[in-house]
């Protein structure tokens, strides 16, 4: 079954008027991922297109609805060059107001170079559902996907130190009330940066089958199978000593009973 895919392209594409944004893969002419855009199609002459040519009826521009997606997503892939060579990485992100902020090792070489305010890309997507058609060919998935363009900046200070508890409160809402606050050392050793949502693309396939007549009148089934994500039961570590309950904010995140607990919930 074709699905749409995402493409981070290297950052010398990044600084083309015509460089590639989103493509799709081959065989999607209908249903592939297609050139993401920015919410409003303005901007520098140097960036990458910022209107979609194909599926226009896809895009959104809604501030809303990308705050939506980035507030529910967990992790986000970061693009950009590297010594000549194009790279992409998962990292944790939040959503700070205007930015979104990423996290990680001062001794992480990616970090070090993105916190340079190299041109960079930051993805995020969420998949809703799989859309079951009565081919192959048309059917696909309900996604949700954005882009950011810009570059990061190093915080620091006040600001460093807001921002990790906004990463923490966005993966594990409450649970900086329940820990130590980070050692001067732990601070150090962490670096935060932040990249401003000023240019972004927003796409959302949420619609039904569009079989020709012939297959609608067939015998295959159509329709949607919604998805979403589901917490399970927390697992204790091995070391927890024993009378320590699960916290507030780890059973807010939906499980049922702590792993190897007995009885109803």
């Amino acid at each position: 079954m074709p699905v749409p895919v995402l493409v981070l392209v290297p950052a010398q594409w990044l600084a083309h008027p015509s460089g590639p944004c989103h493509t799709g893969a081959p065989g999607m002419a209908e249903r592939g991922s297609v050139m993401r855009c920015d919410g409003d199609g303005r901007g520098p002459a140097l960036t990458p297109p910022t209107r979609i040519t194909r599926l226009r009826e896809l895009q959104v521009t809604d501030r809303a609805a990308l705050d939506s997606l980035l507030d529910g997503a967990r992790v986000a892939h970061i693009g950009f060059d590297v010594e000549g060579h194009p790279v992409v990485l998962p990292t944790a992100l939040a959503r700070t107001g205007d930015s979104v902020v990423v996290h990680g090792s001062t001794g992480s070489r990616w970090m070090r170079r993105a916190a340079q305010g190299v041109p960079a890309c930051l993805t995020v997507t969420v998949v809703d559902g799989l859309l079951v058609a009565r081919s192959a060919f048309e059917s696909s998935i309900h996604y949700r996907s954005a882009v950011l363009f810009g570059a990061f900046t190093p915080l620091e200070g006040a600001e460093k130190g807001a921002a990790l508890d906004a990463l923490v409160e966005h993966l594990v809402p409450g649970r900086g009330r329940e820990v130590r606050p980070s050692t001067a050392g732990e601070l150090r050793r962490t670096m935060v940066l932040s990249m401003p949502i000023e240019r972004w693309s927003l796409k959302v396939s949420d619609g039904w089958p569009e079989d020709g007549e012939e297959d609608v009148a067939g015998d295959a089934w159509a329709g949607v199978v919604p998805l979403r994500e589901v917490a399970g039961a927390p697992r204790p570590a091995p070391d927890l000593r024993p009378g320590i309950p699960v916290p507030p904010s780890v059973a807010g995140l939906g499980a049922s009973k702590p792993e190897g607990m007995p009885g109803g919930g």
